[in-house]
């Protein structure tokens, strides 16, 4: 089935074996490959619970854990993409576990809930407020 453009839909495989930084890239978990290599490198992608290689060939049924910033996916490949595609098309490309979606949405709402406590500055210092910060600053050295 093609998509617009009788270009190739991006839930019709393109083989039957992708490369991880690829699939990242194509399903928009990074902006670009050497972005997704240097993740995969960091260990913060994990292919089926183990640390991966860029180059690892995987397939549909495949199951990732990204760690990006301070969230956490969990998904499963569900197709495999012949190009990178729109955002709404690319998350066709997997499914999110629940557990990890009901994860993410905690934690998201804790951040919320630590910035609406957090005290914010009613203005800009002044440059008297700069000396007095530099003066309390350099007492502590």
């Amino acid at each position: 089935m093609a998509g617009p453009g009788g270009r190739p839909s991006p839930t019709e495989e393109g083989g039957d074996k992708v490369r991880l930084d690829k699939w990242l890239w194509a399903a928009r978990f990074f902006k670009t490959r050497q972005l997704a290599i240097e993740a995969i490198n960091g260990g913060k992608v994990h292919l089926n619970g183990q640390r991966a290689k860029p180059g690892k060939e995987i397939g549909p049924g495949a199951r990732l854990e990204i760690t990006r910033a301070q969230d956490v996916w969990e998904v499963v490949v569900e197709a495999l993409p012949t190009q990178r595609r729109p955002a709404r098309e690319a998350v066709l490309l997997y499914r999110e576990t629940p557990e990890s979606q009901a994860r993410r949405e905690a934690e998201a709402a804790r951040r919320r809930e630590a910035r609406q406590f957090a005290d914010e500055p009613a203005h800009r210092p002044s440059k008297k407020d700069r000396r007095l910060i530099h003066r309390f600053k350099q007492s502590l050295d």
